[in-house]
């Protein structure tokens, strides 16, 4: 079984959805040991925003690519490789102005590609990343979860409509909100999103 892992907050050692990555993959381990882990920090190691030229690369000979773009595209089709050979894929996912940080979207951008992670069959769209669980570690600084704030929620939802898209449905969201509210509500959040944690791999065992 392959785990891919994807932290991308710009903060590192007050990060909630880092933290709250880091006890999910652990308590994997512990489950499931055989588990091999890819792991990948978009902020520590960035992934360019996709471009004109990286784009326009798929529509032009080999020999008119430059090394830097060639290498750009093959960052692509590892990125989409470590996707595709993954059984569970767990992004740590914190709102940032309501939606998720540029260095998440970058990756996004990377993956869905048609061909490799969705195509269209009958004027219809297939997802190709099929068969796959989905663990999102969502933090906020406030709280989304019900109006009259819900409608401000680009995050969670855009992740939804996202993975759906390219054939992942079960989709689990670890939510850990009110972290920027207050020290004992951050406290709180955090106890009850590993509380989650511990209860959803619990359950996986029985």
């Amino acid at each position: 079984m392959k785990l891919l892992a994807i932290d991308s907050s710009i903060l590192t050692n007050t990060s909630v959805s880092r933290q709250l990555t880091r006890s999910f993959v652990s308590r994997w381990q512990k489950i499931y040991p055989e588990t091999e882990v890819v792991y990948r920090d978009l902020h520590a190691q960035p992934i360019n925003h996709l471009s004109q030229k990286i784009l326009a690369a798929n529509s032009v000979p080999s020999t008119q690519i430059s090394a830097e773009i060639r290498e750009e595209m093959n960052l692509s089709m590892q990125l989409i490789s470590e996707l595709l050979s993954a059984s569970v894929l767990v992004i740590g996912a914190p709102m940032y102005n309501f939606s998720i940080p540029s260095q998440l979207k970058s990756w996004i951008d990377r993956i869905v590609i048609a061909g490799k992670t969705f195509k269209y069959v009958d004027g219809k769209v297939q997802g190709l990343a099929t068969g796959k669980r989905a663990y999102i570690l969502s933090s906020r600084g406030g709280f989304y979860n019900a109006e009259p704030a819900l409608n401000l929620d680009h995050q969670e939802r855009y992740l939804t409509s996202i993975l759906n898209f390219i054939g992942i449905s079960d989709i689990t969201f670890i939510r850990a909100e009110g972290v920027n509210v207050g020290e004992e509500i951050r406290t709180q959040s955090l106890h009850q999103a590993e509380a989650k944690i511990q209860q959803l791999l619990q359950f996986q065992m029985a």
